[in-house]
């Protein structure tokens, strides 16, 4: 599956509610799975590993529906080849 039919995939099924809940409430959700990615980076089990990469991956992707953004866009500025310098 690509970025963009991901990013579609998830705002029909989860679209409405996420729009209800909004931007704080959602950023919300995106820090609390980020928690639970760092915890599962800190052990051994990596099908909790992959499961939480998967749930911030899945938030990431709400906000950006809520928000308007084009994810398939957005990461332009790393397929396109004009990164400039090292953050």
């Amino acid at each position: 599956m690509d970025i963009g039919a991901f990013q579609r995939m998830i705002n029909e099924r989860y679209g409405t509610r996420d729009r209800q809940r909004g931007t704080p409430a959602t950023f919300m959700w995106l820090i609390e799975e980020v928690g639970e990615l760092a915890t599962a980076l800190a052990g051994d089990d990596a099908a909790n590993k992959e499961e939480e990469f998967a749930d911030v991956l899945a938030w990431l992707f709400t906000l950006a529906n809520i928000n308007d953004v084009d994810m398939e866009k957005a990461i332009q500025k790393y397929t396109s080849n004009r990164i400039e310098g090292f953050k």
